[in-house]
């Protein structure tokens, strides 16, 4: 019950646990101010005092906070938890996103293998999602079935790029963060040799995957993650068939191609990957070359074969008995003339730059932003897609665009950017949402101050009478006190008359008529007046009474007279 109290950043009500991974436990929640059920990863306590930890869990909601695609776990917000326990203050860091109706691939997989038709539908979705965030230079680092979830109509999502770096931080090795960070049966052999890696890792990853939906069961297993690892280094999988004879050779191929050790060998982008995995799908076994060192590979890094560091051609001779140590010495004046051909080359090249200065966007290979503001999200994400863009969602609260509505680009509209470059779109949540205050029973000019003092207007001030509330004090408000609404709206007040109504209680016995007058609802002092003047009658009538009909002073005395005989 504790946890389905809490409220963080003053809006997101934390529910039931649904999961938990290495790094933080994942609930479902509720965002209060637009009413949505989400999901909210909190970082768990014994990580939360580690800066490093925060700093990486704050990265994660960096990372996929760019991702704005339908098979990829959206991201809304990000913050940090003030607590206090026992005089001391900690931080607890979270992150809200997308919350997905479903159950993870690892579920799914742990029912047998699947059909190969249901096995290529879900590779493709897959593939879909990393070729979005390759092409945005986001790498996942951690594809496994766990870290995929299914709809109930089937629709994949992929979630969690916690461990997402961007292509160019080619500094960081998986090294550095396998304690942690990653699954010993989906690593890359480049990952499990703590190397650099790049996009075609995902790529891996998602062949394991494919080959565990396909099978059942991955292709390498051990009693350790080191013994895992040091497969995906040195041993071949065996093919799929072996395992289900239901699967087709086509997809064998592609199953193999996407496990090669080489990375240069194995598929090079996710939409190659894809297009085979349609190809097999339709029974043809995909025709493919080996990728070449041409631009296409420049988000991947350098070919060993052209720049292979030192310590890793060290590491690649005393580990692959394989390879032949011994190789014939080029005569050194082909050695200088290599060296001098390329010093010219070099020279040539720097001169061509410096004169032409910042070369301008070539004409035939570049967009123009268009016309975005006031669209939907999704017709402007669509819309730079089709123009071979990436977007890059970001939210934020404005008072003069709608909710879910474009507010502005970067570029903005009509300038000229190169294919695949990223845009980001900024769309509206609406104006800024503001509590009305509680200003019952005080004042009109305390209530009025208070809604200004609350980014609210004041609106028409209604009388209305009342038995208790004294002339001009609030009875309500609207929109009633603890609404949500937005900044700037006008809130209608109704105040206090001052005054009751009452009734003719002529002809009515002296009870009933007390009675009347002196109910809660009117309030009046009623002093009965005896009439000795003309015959009493049963009950006792009113033949008169004080205060006529109508509008009178809140806790007035009336004389209510009556015949006694």
């Amino acid at each position: 019950m504790a946890d389905e109290q809490r409220l963080l950043a003053g809006r997101y009500l934390v529910g039931d646990l649904v999961g938990r991974g290495g790094m933080a436990n994942v609930f479902r929640g509720t965002d209060t101010k637009l009413g949505r059920t989400v999901a909210i990863k909190i970082l768990k306590a014994d990580l939360a005092t580690d800066p490093a930890f925060r700093t990486r869990f704050r990265q994660e909601a960096q990372a996929a906070s760019r991702m704005a695609h339908p098979t990829i776990v959206r991201v809304f917000d990000a913050g940090e938890e003030t607590i206090k326990e026992d005089g001391r203050v900690s931080r607890e860091p979270f992150i809200v996103m997308e919350y997905v109706y479903g159950r993870t691939l690892k579920s799914v997989i742990a029912e047998g293998a699947m059909e190969s038709s249901r096995a290529v539908a879900i590779a493709e979705g897959i593939l879909t999602a990393l070729e979005y965030s390759h092409r945005a230079g986001v790498v996942h680092r951690d594809i496994k079935p766990g870290n995929v979830m299914i709809t109930p109509d089937e629709q994949v999502k992929v979630m969690d790029f916690g461990i997402a770096r961007a292509v160019s931080d080619s500094s960081s090795t998986v090294a550095q963060t396998t304690a942690i960070l990653g699954t010993a049966s989906y690593f890359s052999p480049e990952q499990a040799k703590g190397e650099t890696v790049d996009a075609r890792t995902d790529l891996y990853s998602t062949g394991v995957v494919l080959f565990e939906m396909l099978t059942g069961r991955a292709p390498f297993r051990g009693d350790t993650a080191v013994a895992v690892a040091y497969q995906h280094v040195s041993e071949t999988a065996v093919r799929p068939s072996s395992v289900n004879p239901k699967v087709s050779p086509a997809l064998d191929h592609v199953v193999m191609r996407a496990l090669a050790k080489d990375r240069f060998e194995r598929y090079q982008t996710a939409a190659e990957f894809r297009d085979d995995v349609e190809t097999a799908a339709a029974g043809k076994i995909p025709v493919h070359h080996r990728a070449t060192d041409d631009a296409s590979t420049a988000l991947f890094g350098p070919s060993p074969r052209a720049s292979a560091s030192t310590e890793q051609a060290l590491r690649q001779l005393t580990s692959d008995d394989s390879v032949t140590r011994t190789q014939r010495r080029p005569p050194v004046v082909w050695i200088w003339a290599g060296i001098a051909s390329i010093a010219v080359v070099l020279v040539a090249v720097m001169i061509w730059v410096m004169s032409l200065g910042q070369a301008p966007v070539l004409q035939t290979e570049s967009r123009t932003i268009p016309a975005l503001v006031g669209v939907s999200e999704q017709s402007a994400v669509n819309t730079l897609t089709d123009l071979d863009l990436v977007a890059s969602v970001v939210t934020e609260e404005n008072s003069s665009i709608d909710e879910g509505l474009v507010i502005r680009t970067d570029p903005n509209e009509g300038s000229k950017v190169r294919p695949k470059d990223v845009v980001r779109v900024y769309v509206s949540l609406g104006a800024a949402k503001v509590a009305v205050p509680d200003v019952t029973n005080k004042t009109t000019e305390q209530a009025q101050a208070d809604l200004a003092t609350a980014g609210l207007t004041s609106g028409s001030v209604s009388k209305q009478n009342s038995p208790d509330r004294s002339a001009g004090s609030v009875i309500s408000s609207d929109p009633v006190a603890g609404s949500e609404v937005a900044e700037g709206s006008t809130v209608n007040l109704v105040v206090s008359s001052g005054l009751v109504t009452i009734q003719d209680v002529r002809g009515q016995s002296i009870e009933v008529a007390t009675d009347l007058l002196q109910d809660p609802a009117v309030g009046l002092t009623v002093q009965p007046v005896p009439d000795p003047a003309c015959p009493a009658e049963p009950g006792n009538p009113v033949t008169n009474q004080s205060l006529a009909p109508g509008d009178v002073p809140q806790r007035s005395t009336i004389d209510l007279t009556y015949c006694s005989g």
